[in-house]
């Protein structure tokens, strides 16, 4: 029975000691080993042995990257302005022994040269590039806090600024100076889109005015074309007529009332061919009524002679220079009315004469030479 329980106790302190000496490391873990409280040596990840009691495990390191965040830190800036800075650290352990035995607690180490160095960096910088430049600043801390932890078996791969807090009255003077700067910039947007409006808009007129012009242009050389045709087409069918000077006449006489119509019309001078239109007009009803036939005076009507000579004094009863010359107080519309009075009178007389020799040829069965143009030129009127 002894027996058993001494090869029991045995077996038991074997499997202790198995268990002492075998060392499992994590992936990405670090041990360091001392013997007789001397480093022997550091366990890779993985399977090792140690020699119990002789042996034992001093430290452990994480060698993946690490994040420290250091608390805000008062630093004072080149213009005497306190500043509050916090910091972030990326950091990695590559030499465990370094890490355990070149700094006690290297944590705080690093902690205390980023604010030294901050300070140093911050104090030859005023408040506005302090705010500009972090790139900068980071930059300069990396650089020096890479070659102090180097030693100590540390890498800094980054250091960032979290935050620049500066004093609440320079926050507020900040505010203040930045609303001002974006005050500015819309009085001057906004006075840039007034002027854009503007140069738009007299661009805008500036083409309406010439489309108008243009069209007008246009519009006028059209009309003028069409004024053109219409004098050419007219003075094609006269001359494809051969209007006489008798038919001139008339139409000139038709024409002279409307010199006068004119509102502002206060002198108007008869011309000196009136006279001689009257007289063709005249000569051109008495030469009509001269052509019917002596016995068809029979009828009560005058002959063509007598209608002739009437028509010759009603047509001289006044000459031009008697209407302006014999009413030296009229006015130019008053005298050229009364001219067209006269014309018509003259006219209208001629035309009596002229119908009662076409009538008296009718009741002869003779045409009066003349009579189909002067029917003609009725309807055309």
């Amino acid at each position: 029975m002894g027996i058993d329980i001494l090869f029991i106790v045995i077996a038991v302190l074997v499997v202790l000691a198995v268990v002492s000496t075998v060392r499992i490391v994590p992936q990405a873990r670090a041990y360091n080993i001392e013997r007789f409280g001397r480093f022997q040596r550091t366990l890779k990840p993985g399977l090792n042995f140690i020699i119990p009691v002789v042996d034992r495990v001093n430290t452990k390191y994480d060698l993946r990257e690490q994040v420290f965040s250091s608390k805000p830190q008062p630093v004072i800036t080149e213009d005497n302005l306190v500043v509050n800075i916090d910091t972030v650290l990326y950091y990695q352990i590559t030499e465990p022994r370094a890490a355990a035995y070149e700094v006690a607690n290297y944590l705080a180490a690093i902690d205390q040269l980023t604010v030294t160095t901050l300070r140093n960096v911050i104090g030859g910088m005023d408040l506005e590039r302090t705010l500009t430049s972090r790139e900068e600043i980071n930059s300069m801390l990396r650089g020096v806090l890479d070659e102090a932890t180097g030693k100590w078996g540390i890498r800094v791969n980054r250091v960032e600024i979290k935050a620049i807090d500066p004093p609440p009255s320079i926050k507020e003077a900040m505010e203040k100076q930045m609303r001002a700067e974006r005050d500015k910039r819309a009085v001057v947007l906004h006075a840039e889109g007034e002027r854009q409006q503007r140069i738009l808009t007299a661009e805008g007129a500036r083409q309406q005015a010439i489309l108008e012009a243009q069209g007008d242009q246009q519009a006028r050389i059209l009309r003028a074309d069409g004024e053109a045709q219409a004098i050419e087409r007219v003075f094609q069918a006269v001359h494809a007529n051969n209007a006489d000077p008798k038919l001139l006449a008339y139409k000139y006489l038709e024409m002279l009332p409307s010199l006068a119509n004119g509102e502002g019309n206060t002198f108007w001078v008869i011309p000196g061919e009136l006279s001689q239109a009257v007289q063709n007009v005249s000569k051109a009803f008495a030469d009509t009524g001269a052509a019917a036939p002596t016995g068809s005076t029979g009828s009560g009507q005058e002959g063509p002679e007598e209608s002739g000579e009437q028509a010759g004094e009603q047509a001289g009863e006044e000459s031009p220079a008697q209407l302006t010359s014999g009413r030296p107080h009229e006015s130019a519309t008053e005298a050229a009315d009364h001219a067209a009075e006269i014309a018509a009178e003259a006219v209208a007389s001629a035309r009596q004469e002229a119908e009662a020799a076409a009538g008296a040829a009718a009741g002869t069965g003779q045409q009066v030479p003349g009579q189909r143009g002067r029917e003609d030129e009725s309807q055309g009127r």
